[in-house]
């Protein structure tokens, strides 16, 4: 199989990256179903696209005959069977929880054509621990899209032992297609490439809060002004979900066993109290008034 005979996408999970991965397709001239078992987060997908397109119209970064066949190009269901049956690649963008994401690729190694490759956009969870419940561990595969994805041009394509080189040359042609950078990393390893480097920074950003050695804003601003991050580690955690990171956290410690990886007490007390960040209106930072 090539990359021109990839026509039809399939995107498990309408949350927000499962219909900005969706979106991003659509555009890029894919046939593309977003499927979701939660009705009300694949209306609010559904919704998404139809304010963004329009958006992308007015700003003049899409003509509007672009915006109306992308329109074209995108559906949405409920029905992970109905999703999946004409699928040459799949993205799943599901919850952050090993046993769940076995469920799903044991169910959608059953509906999918069996030449069709099944990605995970994963940031925690390598492809290996998920491959074994299908009968195509060659095709299953990590496929790293950053958030947001519609703007972030990086994508990670980790090969694991399993992985195909046929597989992994049609998700770098995947990526380039849909107009992204795609890196090659060669073997599996926690936290990929990106995310291992920023994920050192977070955890000594969210340790010198803890030690009381500055606020939130001023590390931001170390960050920011000093290092030339595009946003200080505290305003990117709010972006990208406090749930998210707690729950890595977790399934790391419960993997690894290493008690350094589970979540610093800020992050559990955000968690607890439901402030995921800018989802939420709260969290290291308050959007209530947004």
């Amino acid at each position: 199989m090539k990359i021109e005979d990839i026509k039809n996408i399939c995107v498990i999970g309408a949350g927000n990256m499962g219909h900005q991965i969706s979106t991003l397709c659509a555009i890029h001239g894919f046939k593309t179903t977003c499927t979701d078992i939660n009705k009300e987060i694949l209306t609010n997908a559904e919704a998404f696209v139809d304010k963004y397109l329009p958006g992308r119209v007015e700003k003049e970064r899409l003509t509007q005959e672009q915006a109306d066949q992308a329109r074209k190009n995108i559906s949405f269901t409920s029905s992970l069977e109905e999703a999946v049956k004409d699928a040459d690649y799949v993205i799943e963008a599901a919850i952050e929880v090993l046993d769940i994401k076995r469920k799903i690729y044991a169910d959608i190694d059953k509906m999918a054509p069996s030449h069709a490759i099944l990605a995970t956009n994963s940031s925690a969870i390598v492809s290996s621990r998920i491959a074994d419940a299908t009968k195509r561990p060659e095709k299953v595969v990590n496929l790293h899209f950053f958030n947001p994805a519609l703007v972030m041009k990086l994508v990670e394509v980790v090969q694991g032992p399993h992985v195909s080189d046929e597989t992994t040359k049609i998700s770098m042609d995947l990526c380039d297609k849909i107009d992204k950078v795609p890196v090659h990393l060669k073997k599996e390893v926690d936290g990929f490439l990106l995310n291992r480097i920023f994920g050192a920074i977070s955890r000594e950003a969210q340790w010198l809060l803890e030690m009381g050695v500055a606020s939130v804003e001023d590390i931001d601003k170390a960050c920011v002004y000093g290092a030339g991050h595009p946003m200080g580690p505290f305003r990117l955690n709010d972006l990208t979900g406090i749930d998210l990171s707690y729950t890595m956290a977790v399934e790391a410690f419960k993997r690894t066993g290493d008690r350094s990886l589970l979540p610093v007490p800020s992050i559990v007390e955000h968690y607890i109290k439901g402030e995921y960040g800018e989802k939420t209106g709260k969290g290291w930072y308050d959007y209530s008034d947004k």
